[in-house]
């Protein structure tokens, strides 16, 4: 394989506490699973496109629209409690046994339906050209969220300043950027990110993105903001 080809691996199992279904739900029309593969397809990188899922009806639906299912997750993979390391590991190892190697891949979650084909290579690019750069994941500015903005109580039950002294009125034009994980993307050399069993360490790049994009569908709140903007985005670009 052309060490310029990514490999994209989507997650996506059944069930879900915070949203029934959610990775197949009609979200403007279409399963949310149908997005990552979508932008997945677009990308001038990505040559392979696995959805790893335990359910054979995402499995079905993830193949009509283009994606490959070459395994159902086995059930130790299948909890609520399963980290995105050890869907990765079982998906790389499946493939070196085949004799398939890659030197990088993606990482896409249906719950980030805004990420783009455009995204995706962006993301590549940046990363490409920083040659101490290991992994690039999403991140956003923090605004109403910023640390400086929140509080919690004290032991009397009143509220407090979580990070300031005392309370004070605060421009958000008087603090540092702050940003987040937002879930759209994440990309890793595959060496690296087997060694480090994470995304995130010092040779880590991030690639931001605008606050539209940057919602992960979690729950019934979050899914209706988000599909609200998916039928709005044209008036963010």
């Amino acid at each position: 394989m052309n060490s310029n080809d990514y490999l994209a691996i989507i997650p996506a199992r059944k069930g879900s506490k915070g949203l029934k279904n959610k990775n197949i739900k009609l979200f403007n029309g279409k399963p949310l699973i149908y997005y990552p593969i979508k932008a997945a397809m677009k990308s001038k990188f990505i040559k392979k496109i696995v959805v790893s899922t335990d359910s054979k009806e995402i499995a079905q639906i993830s193949k009509k629209y283009g994606a490959e299912i070459p395994f159902l997750r086995p059930k130790k993979l299948s909890g609520d409690n399963i980290d995105s390391y050890s869907v990765v590991e079982h998906c790389i190892k499946f493939f070196k046994k085949k004799n398939f190697t890659f030197k990088n891949f993606i990482l896409l979650e249906p719950t980030s339906p805004l990420t783009t084909y455009s995204d995706i290579d962006k993301a590549i690019i940046k990363l490409n050209k920083n040659t101490s750069a290991k992994s690039i994941v999403g991140i956003s500015k923090t605004e109403q969220q910023h640390p400086k903005f929140s509080i919690n109580y004290n032991k009397n039950s009143f509220i407090k300043p979580y990070l300031m002294k005392n309370f004070k009125t605060i421009r958000r034009q008087e603090i540092n950027n702050v940003y987040f994980f937002d879930g759209s993307l994440y990309v890793s050399d595959v060496d690296y990110y087997l060694k480090k069993k994470t995304f995130y360490h010092k040779y880590t790049l991030g690639y931001e993105m605008p606050k539209w994009k940057s919602f992960e569908v979690d729950d019934k709140v979050d899914f209706l903001i988000m599909e609200n903007i998916m039928k709005n985005k044209k008036k963010f670009i």
